[in-house]
């Protein structure tokens, strides 16, 4: 399952939509993200966290609510969860476990724990809102469009940026959530960049990546496909398709997108 590792960070990578679950091993904490997702998966970076945690702190983020990044929730019963206020007071948290259910049904799929909705023990409310882990730092953002629980964790001084289902490499921006706020997300991207200095960026889904210009152009690319929503390029879909190796198997979510895009547009014009 390792996708990449150095002396700080263990990034796992499940064999489903290339969905990635950081180890990040700090001085005095171990902090894991979004922990998925086949049962066999969720006991290898289990196995891993008990290998390594020592007598550490365990924290987990969720990064948002999508059924596919709380699957191993309830594997790690004794962690603190962090998490933003609308993952903890999402009004569809029965439906997020019914798809859990419904996933492990359809695939005969059996777990060693009961699969729970995250129970948040720190809630991230404000934009800068900041964790002191020992000599660490983790600073929060507020990641609302793809869902309206997004969140984004820089941990400094290890210059990690953890984006959630944000600035992939292997999937364009879906937009679940909202588009105006998807491109406010992009900005705040822009500006955790100049802000911070960035070493390495764990995406939710796709390659975790030290290069500086490739984490460049996946939110240049991210930011001139949002534009494009609204203006009906003509080729974007032969740009998506061989961009993205997987596109065959997404491109609903295109049209999809593009439809919540005019529709949010044609609302404020009016």
């Amino acid at each position: 399952m390792v996708q990449y590792e150095n002396e700080t960070i263990k990034v796992f990578q499940s064999s489903l939509y290339l969905t990635t679950s950081a180890v990040i091993e700090l001085d005095d904490a171990i902090v894991l993200t979004d922990p998925n997702w086949l049962p066999q998966e969720v006991e290898e970076i289990k196995a891993y966290v008990n290998q390594v945690r020592k007598n550490r702190q365990l924290y987990i983020i969720y990064t948002h609510s999508d059924f596919d990044h709380i699957i191993g929730s309830g594997a790690f019963p004794d962690a603190i969860v962090i998490a933003s206020r609308k993952l903890s007071e999402n009004k569809h948290k029965v439906d997020a476990m019914n798809q859990v259910h419904t996933f492990d049904q359809k695939y005969y799929l059996q777990r060693n724990y009961k699969p729970t909705y995250p129970k948040v023990n720190y809630i991230v409310s404000e934009d800068g809102q900041e964790l002191v882990l020992g000599t660490s730092t983790l600073t929060f953002y507020l990641a609302p469009g793809h869902t309206d629980d997004g969140l984004f964790t820089v941990i400094e001084p290890a210059g990690i940026f953890l984006s959630g289902d944000y600035l992939s490499d292997v999937e364009f921006p879906f937009i679940f959530d909202s588009y105006l706020e998807y491109v406010q997300s992009m900005r705040k991207a822009n500006d955790i960049f100049a802000k911070h200095t960035i070493s390495l960026h764990v995406p939710g889904h796709g390659h975790t990546t030290e290069n500086k210009v490739e984490m460049q152009n996946r939110l240049k690319f991210s930011q001139e496909y949002l534009e494009q929503l609204l203006v009906h390029q003509e080729n974007m879909e032969e740009i998506l398709q061989e961009r993205y190796i997987f596109y065959e198997g997404m491109k609903h979510i295109h049209q999809d997108n593009k439809k919540l895009a005019l529709k949010e547009k044609e609302h404020i014009d009016q």
